[in-house]
């Protein structure tokens, strides 16, 4: 009986562990964040699925780019002055944490009318399944080694969008799942 429970505690920690993962989303696919190319962001945040827990990447080159998340009023004006966040390593992962908007643009003069911005929605987290392929994804977020962030609120949108994508390990759901296994294993 013992030994039952046991893997059952195994499969629930198994099966929840396979089901929350988040995905990455690497910013303009292979053309990454740059003005070259005409790349039409909002086109490309339409064709993914956003949810808490994902990681957006930015690649770029940091002697001609940057990253800054800003308020949806900086956005609309391509107002980079009083950023929410800057990142400028050039390999920047951010993770969404709130569901809501996410606002990011260049901050490098004449980028961000040149439409080098990023409006995403995140949805909250969702059950999905462990791995699918590859795919080249802000309320607010921590940052990278190269910036610092605050915690606004989000602000509500209602655009989805759908995406295959690569998977990483989302932490709350594993610790949960660790601590369900560890109980069974008491009983």
């Amino acid at each position: 009986m013992a030994l039952t429970k046991k893997i059952l505690a195994f499969l629930l920690m198994a099966t929840l562990v396979g089901v929350s993962l988040g995905a990455v989303h690497k910013a303009g696919d292979s053309a990454g964040w740059t003005t070259l190319g005409h790349i039409d962001y909002i086109e490309w945040a339409s064709s993914k699925n956003f949810h808490v827990g994902d990681t957006i990447v930015f690649e770029y080159n940091n002697q001609f780019h940057n990253v800054k998340q800003v308020t949806f009023q900086d956005f609309q004006s391509c107002n980079g002055a009083s950023p929410i966040a800057t990142f400028t390593s050039g390999s920047d992962s951010i993770t969404l944490k709130w569901p809501g908007h996410y606002y990011f643009l260049c901050g490098v003069p004449g980028h961000c009318e040149a439409v080098q911005t990023l409006d995403i929605m995140v949805n909250p987290a969702s059950l999905r399944p462990s791995a699918s392929p590859l795919s080249a994804p802000n309320y607010s977020s921590l940052p990278s080694s190269s910036g610092s962030a605050s915690s606004p609120a989000p602000l509500p949108n209602p655009y989805q969008s759908n995406a295959s994508s690569l998977q990483v390990l989302s932490v709350w759901p594993a610790l949960i799942s660790l601590a369900i296994f560890v109980i069974g294993f008491a009983y």
